[in-house]
């Protein structure tokens, strides 16, 4: 599970979503869950503070 901010547009399972960090270049996921409040929701929005379930990225 990877939480932070939502940068821009809306992020839904099974959108592919870029994660950008400062110490490595850019990586592709898939989203497979996307929680707020430890709630599961349909969709985050942009500003949106949530935990997203990834596949395709390694810890």
């Amino acid at each position: 599970v990877a939480s932070g901010r939502i940068d821009r547009c809306t992020v839904r399972v099974n959108d592919e979503v870029e994660i950008v960090s400062i110490k490595e270049d850019i990586q592709k996921a898939v989203v497979t869950g996307v929680e707020m409040f430890r709630k599961q929701l349909d969709e985050g929005l942009a500003g949106d503070n949530v935990g997203v379930l990834l596949r395709g990225v390694q810890r």
